[in-house]
């Protein structure tokens, strides 16, 4: 059975896509920091194993790996922390503070990917459009997935694996939330309008290369 590591799983997108694909047939290991709600997720999902732990921790992640074996064929980097909330300006932002925003969304997907790279998975690693844009406000959490999106590219090709960044666009999370407190984002679409999308790149197959989950509905023929 096909198996696949989805990280930050329980709740979001993570959840949404772990919930798809356990639909398509998936054995999944999935992790978050918190275990009661991950615990609550693998109970619901048929061949799921939860192991709650931090991504930034080595002997999490070895466990993550070891747990999916020999049939790893997907790494779904979706763990990712905002930072501050809300979020400061560059000029105010506290140094310990980004450096931990760096190990969770940068250096911990590379480890897990390292890891895995024996079992050659495909690669999905989530990112934003704050890696393109110079949002206000957004320049520690943007600054970090504009890392991830570099190396998980460079990965690509020095490895050959099929590595994807995707942004998923804006959606109506508590990460959302938490980066504009007191805003209305009922009108934000919901994580799992957005899994179709990127569920395209497993069945279509394309190239290594950073998608936005809206122009992946126009090259493949997706529904929105």
């Amino acid at each position: 059975m096909p198996t696949a590591i989805v990280t930050g799983a329980s709740r979001g997108l993570g959840l949404a896509l772990a919930r798809a694909l356990a639909e398509r047939g998936w054995r999944l290991v999935v992790d978050a920091r918190v275990s009661g709600p991950l615990d609550e997720v693998a109970a619901e999902l048929p061949d799921a194993i939860a192991i709650p732990g931090d991504v930034t921790d080595p002997e999490h992640r070895a466990a993550l790996i070891a747990a999916a074996g020999d049939d790893l064929q997907l790494l779904v980097n979706n763990a990712s922390i905002l930072g501050p909330s809300p979020q400061p300006h560059l000029a105010d932002y506290p140094l310990d503070t980004l450096e931990q925003v760096y190990a969770v969304n940068v250096l911990a997907p590379l480890a897990l990917i390292q890891l895995a790279l024996p079992h050659r998975p495909r690669i999905i690693n989530l990112s934003s459009d704050a890696a393109e844009e110079p949002y206000e406000g957004w320049g520690g959490y943007g600054a970090a997935k504009a890392a991830l999106d570099h190396l998980t590219l460079t990965f690509g090709v020095e490895t050959g694996l099929t590595a994807y960044v995707v942004d998923p666009g804006d959606m109506d999370t508590q990460m959302h939330r938490d980066a504009e407190p007191g805003e209305d984002l009922s009108h934000l679409p919901q994580p799992e309008t957005v899994v179709p999308r990127i569920l395209a790149l497993l069945d279509r197959r394309p190239t290594s290369g950073r998608y936005r989950a809206a122009d992946i509905a126009t090259l493949t023929g997706v529904s929105a």
